[in-house]
């Protein structure tokens, strides 16, 4: 039976990959697997990268109603199941991150590190699961395009390459409405995963762009003390995308991460 998201995977099937833990990137909202172009790229010249389209994104299909952050970690799971892959470098960005959370309290025991960019573990307060209730309606009404022109420039910074902007910007107008909407509504509902970061027992690597007004510094470093083992990361430059916005110094963290937890 085929998997129910959409993904990628990528690297050689060869005996230079023995030893090096595959990495499964984990997008943000209301983005799909794209988002991780410059990692996919960079990383899958020596090891497994697999990035999945989230159910209600890019090419993945849509449940309309609500999806909770829960069933996006079962789709994970159930993809990891169809590709044969047991232990993996979780990476996650913004609801990515929440989603890799997510994961480690439901099947932690196959996580051997964890990257958590540009996100925050504290559960949704009662204004905001009021906002994004609003919000998931008013995609419904207008579609996506208004909501991606107002927010471009909190996603990546107003200075950032024309070119990621534009891809950026292309990723949420094409990002089905329905499908949005419903993962508002399930990420309103999310607990609270700050007690969970206490007990991760594998490395972690906390990455957060310097001007990110959404997650911002205080949030990654707060996260970096919860974590018993991990490093914390601020690219200098960049603002909710550090991964595309800085590629180069987002990749070298990440490299660095990765060397440390392959054979």
């Amino acid at each position: 039976m085929p998997p129910f998201l959409a993904y990628e995977d990528k690297g050689p099937g060869t005996p230079a990959t023995y030893g090096r833990v595959p990495l499964v990137l984990v997008h943000g909202h209301p983005f799909d697997r794209t988002m991780w172009h410059p990692q996919l790229t960079e990383f899958s010249a020596g090891r497994r990268v697999i990035a999945p389209d989230l159910r209600g994104y890019g090419a993945s299909p849509v449940t309309p109603g609500t999806v909770p952050l829960s069933r996006h970690a079962e789709d994970i799971a159930e993809l990891l199941d169809h590709l044969g892959v047991d232990g993996f470098v979780l990476a996650g960005l913004s609801m990515g991150g929440q989603i890799a959370m997510e994961c480690c309290a439901r099947f932690g025991d196959r996580v051997r590190g964890l990257v958590l960019a540009d996100t925050f573990p504290d559960p949704e307060t009662p204004e905001g699961r009021v906002g994004r209730t609003a919000m998931a309606d008013r995609l419904l009404a207008e579609g996506m395009r208004g909501y991606a022109d107002e927010v471009l420039e909190k996603m990546v910074a107003p200075y950032a390459d024309p070119d990621v902007r534009a891809h950026v910007h292309r990723m949420m107008t094409a990002t089905p409405p329905e499908g949005a909407a419903a993962a508002l509504r399930g990420r309103a509902e999310r607990p609270d995963y700050r007690a969970l970061l206490t007990r991760v027992r594998v490395p972690a690597l906390v990455v957060v762009g310097a001007d990110d007004t959404y997650t911002p510094v205080s949030d990654a470093e707060a996260m970096h003390a919860a974590l018993p083992d991990s490093s914390l990361h601020v690219v200098e430059g960049a603002a909710h995308l550090p991964n595309l916005e800085r590629p180069e110094e987002f990749n070298r963290a990440l490299a660095g991460f990765l060397a440390r937890l392959d054979g």
